[in-house]
């Protein structure tokens, strides 16, 4: 989740010569729930604007269990929330209340400050629930990073969808194969949740500059070389790549777009290109005025709030 602790995915180097990078995020289990990180890594911060990569899940749930991510802030970014089972209510400094389910998209735009909070609703706390999905953050352009905080969501049946000799892909952001998704982008971006049939093939748009592929069930093969479950591959610009399923069948996000004019600065929840705008929107939050700083609280969710913690506060921005 977007208020996890960094965490150091290993990069080792791979025999495919298509790839450029391959990254393989640690997992770590947050009390019965587990969360894989693949971006920002020690090789790659991004991948086109994509500069955070979360798997959350898959996890099962006794009643009463579920998540519980308390209001914080971001800054300079926008999050996207795609879920392949379960489901979250949403609510933010906007006024939002938006519950998202499978194969929807939670689509918020950060800008210059919004306040967020996402919890398992009380109607599903009481059976038992399973919840698997991604969270990434978009890396907004430097003449969009101070624009005014929104939210969009959109259902299922919005999102355009291609089914083709095994394949079945689900466009939530950008163009991909003469589509678009309905979902405000402020930069060139792509990010495909595609399902494959045993052997299938997939071959990844050409018409991006970035592009890369992260494998949440099954396995594929690319070049002869078999990546499983939990891997990200960063492929180099220009080359023709075509991923194909294993016996298995697979799942997998794929993702990419314009590279960015210059790294990000990432501190804690907050992505800019100035590392002043950081420690700014540092100090609000640790002045907790919510009636006349920056930062709101979401209505609906204002008893608490994530604090940043002394061992934070000394740590510093990092850039990549």
């Amino acid at each position: 989740m977007s208020w996890n602790p960094t965490q150091n995915p290993e990069c080792p180097d791979s025999g495919c010569d298509a790839l450029e990078t391959l990254i393989i995020p640690r997992a770590r289990d947050l009390g019965g729930f587990e969360v894989r990180r693949a971006l920002p890594s020690p090789k790659r911060q991004m991948v086109g604007p994509f500069i955070f990569f979360d798997q959350m899940g898959p996890a099962e749930f006794i009643t009463d269990g579920g998540i519980d991510v308390r209001p914080h802030p971001h800054i300079g970014l926008g999050t996207v929330t795609y879920l392949y089972q379960g489901e979250f209510e949403h609510r933010d400094s906007l006024g939002t209340h938006q519950m998202i389910y499978p194969g929807e998209v939670n689509w918020m735009i950060a800008g210059r400050g919004v306040t967020h909070s996402e919890r398992t609703s009380a109607e599903t706390r009481a059976t038992r629930h399973k919840l698997f999905g991604i969270q990434t953050w978009i890396a907004l352009p430097e003449d969009h990073e101070d624009m005014a905080p929104d939210f969009e969501h959109h259902k299922k049946a919005a999102l355009p969808f291609i089914e083709d000799n095994g394949t079945q892909a689900r466009l939530i952001l950008g163009t991909a194969y003469g589509q678009q998704s309905p979902v405000t982008m402020p930069s060139e971006t792509f990010y495909l949740d595609v399902v494959l049939a045993p052997g299938a093939a997939f071959p990844l748009p050409d018409d991006h500059e970035d592009r890369g592929v992260y494998v949440t069930e099954g396995a594929i093969d690319v070049a002869g070389d078999v990546f499983e479950a939990g891997r990200m591959m960063i492929f180099r610009p220009g080359d023709r790549i075509t991923v194909k399923a294993g016996e298995q069948g697979a799942r997998l996000m794929a993702l990419g777009g314009a590279t960015m004019n210059e790294g990000r600065h990432i501190w804690w929840n907050f992505v800019s290109s100035s590392k002043d705008r950081i420690e700014e929107a540092k100090e609000a939050w640790k002045a907790a005025d919510w009636q006349n700083g920056p930062f709101r609280l979401p209505p609906g969710d204002e008893n608490e709030h994530i604090p940043i913690t002394p061992e934070l506060d000394r740590t510093s921005p990092g850039k990549k």
